[in-house]
């Protein structure tokens, strides 16, 4: 059973990163020391639930844990810096800091150094997170010790739900562009002006139009979605962003 270690500081550790080609070491302090930081730890850099759920859910909240007191959010895992950096280029993960915790210090001194000797992984961290301010752990949510990789309590949306229950999440939005469009343009620069981000999807990237008609229904770019909700051209965005306005002023 791992202890819940709430009430206490974090272990004082120094961690060995790789930033510009350069070793630099980071304290323990450097990361807490007047801060308010939602820590998450897992596995394994590049394993499925990983790099599929666990990172890029605190990666895609960011903003909105910022909006809610939280100054940094640290991904702690018993990996190398190398591999490491490598997993933050690939996950885009540019609102999240990955700290290497590649003798597993930290990870031992929270008590939460585990075998994986069964899966050739060595030692490891068990999946858990905490909320840390000035380096003294307020809360915390770890896996259940039950066999495997149990995933329920540490994911970004109950961190979220227990720092502000009402928080507003942001809206996931997708859009098919491509190349050269200038009404793609005029969407993407109309999601920028009302702060809203998105994930874009170029035709000509193993996306064909064949695949737009499939999905959309449409032959014709930009198609955006909001929330799995298709939305439909810059016309139709322009005036679902207008709504959302007039909503927002109570016209």
């Amino acid at each position: 059973m791992f202890s819940n270690r709430e009430g206490q500081r974090v272990p004082q550790v120094t961690f060995r990163t790789r930033q510009n080609n350069e070793w630099v070491n980071v304290t323990t302090d450097d990361l807490f020391a007047g801060k308010t930081v939602a820590v998450f730890s897992l596995p394994g850099a590049f394993t499925p639930t990983c790099s599929s759920t666990h990172l890029p859910g605190y990666n895609e909240l960011a903003k909105v844990f910022k909006e809610n007191g939280v100054d940094e959010i640290v991904c702690i895992s018993v990996n190398d810096a190398f591999v490491m950096n490598e997993w933050a280029k690939t996950q885009e993960a540019e609102n999240i800091t990955l700290i290497p915790d590649g003798n597993g210090e930290f990870t031992e001194g929270m008590g939460m150094l585990v075998d994986k000797a069964d899966l050739g992984f060595g030692k490891r961290s068990w999946r858990y997170s905490m909320l840390v301010k000035d380096g003294v752990i307020e809360k915390m949510f770890i896996e259940p010790d039950v066999p495997g990789d149990p995933f329920e309590v540490s994911d970004a949306q109950t961190m979220l739900k227990y720092i502000n229950p009402q928080a507003a999440k942001p809206k996931l939005v997708s859009l098919f562009t491509k190349v050269g469009c200038p009404f793609c343009a005029r969407a993407k620069a109309a999601l920028q002006e009302n702060g809203i981000e998105y994930e874009e999807i170029t035709l000509g990237k193993g996306i064909t139009t064949r695949s737009l008609r499939a999905v959309t229904g449409a032959t014709t770019v930009p198609q955006v979605f909001i929330d799995g909700v298709l939305i439909g051209g810059s016309e139709a965005l322009a005036e679902y962003l207008s709504a959302i306005k007039q909503e927002k002023v109570g016209v």
